[in-house]
């Protein structure tokens, strides 16, 4: 079996670290939407003292830097986000960008919202997934039957810290909307570890502790992709929002496999039904594209592609990736080359 999706593909150091303040630990995991003539990029901005910050370029062509802040976009105003603000995903709905993104407080790492007319002024809306301990997630959870052994693996407390202590919240990251709704609802996608979920509700202020604590309770019903294939093994999480096609909703997202060495990022690829409750029509068998360059295979982080943005281009998909934990990259695919080679992997129905 092929190890990665062999036709049409273009790797391009877009980003690196500069010497601003913000961004000069590295830069990584970028969220992208056209702007109409070229695309708006949001990225992770590390500082040297691992605070994370979301900086902003425009760009000109897929592959071209027309403009380039020198202060971050967003930036840790809040608790919640004290020690961070990672991993931007973007789209427009509703006519406000909506902005997702994880927020670290230093112990947990959550999903939260920000929204936006402009790109320019912003109203956080705060933490929107479930918060709550993994005693408390595994008791609802296993309700209705006993889940995946790997959530109490992935989901106990792992902090040494002493101040975390009793503040250990299970991760919620990986949060990716879909570009418009659909039957009237905002639909997501989120991860806890090892799986994808998906949820969807009328209204972001909808997602209330009620709501996720019924939510939890048939966590089984909300599961949209688990692990399946060697190269994602470990775990899988959203990547770019779902892209709508004839065929389906194309999902890029990313896959992780343990080796001796470490965890190995890839990035995967599935299609899911185009309506409510989106499973999972096929999915390849292979990862997309894994690290090769040295960029990807040397870093902060090691042997890491973790894809967040992508900008459709005629019938050209560029895919933009975290590489390494140090650049973000881009990578290109012919989409009807990509369509057919998934369609092959059919899943059973």
């Amino acid at each position: 079996m092929e190890d990665t999706m062999q036709v049409g593909k273009n790797r391009t150091l877009l980003l690196s670290k500069t010497a601003h303040g913000f961004e000069s630990g590295g830069v990584m995991n970028p969220a992208v939407i056209s702007n109409g003539v070229g695309a708006h990029l949001l990225y992770r901005a590390v500082a040297a003292d691992g605070c994370s910050s979301i900086g902003y370029c425009q760009l000109d062509s897929p592959t071209t830097i027309a403009l380039r802040h020198d202060v971050p976009l967003l930036y840790p105003q809040h608790a919640y986000e004290d020690e961070g603000l990672e991993d931007p995903r973007v789209v427009l709905l509703d006519d406000t960008y909506v902005v997702s993104y994880t927020a670290y407080d230093g112990v947990n790492a959550m999903g939260a919202i920000a929204l936006s007319p402009d790109l320019k002024n912003f109203t956080k809306l705060g933490i929107v997934v479930p918060q709550l301990s993994y005693k408390r997630f595994a008791h609802l959870a296993n309700m209705a039957g006993v889940i995946n052994e790997k959530y109490k693996r992935f989901n106990l407390p792992h902090h040494a810290l002493e101040h975390a202590q009793g503040h250990e919240l299970v991760w919620d990251k990986n949060l990716v909307c879909f570009p418009r709704r659909v039957d009237g609802k905002l639909v997501f996608l989120h991860r806890i570890k090892p799986d994808i979920q998906l949820a969807m509700v009328d209204d972001w202020a909808d997602l209330t502790e009620h709501f996720w604590e019924e939510y939890l309770l048939r966590l089984h019903d909300h599961i949209l992709m688990t692990p399946r294939y060697r190269h994602e093994v470990s775990y899988i999480g959203a990547g770019c929002p779902p892209i709508e096609t004839a065929e389906g909703w194309l999902l890029i997202y990313h896959g992780v496999h343990d080796t001796p060495t470490g965890y190995v990022y890839v990035a995967c690829a599935a299609l899911l039904h185009l309506q409510p409750p989106f499973t999972e029509l096929a999915r390849l068998p292979y990862a997309l594209f894994k690290p090769e360059a040295d960029w990807e295979l040397h870093g902060v982080v090691n042997n890491v592609c973790f894809p967040t943005g992508s900008l459709l281009v005629d019938d050209e998909l560029f895919i933009y990736y975290g590489a390494a934990d140090q650049h973000i990259a881009c990578i290109s695919f012919h989409l009807p080359t990509l369509l057919n080679e998934l369609l092959l992997y059919a899943v059973p129905q």
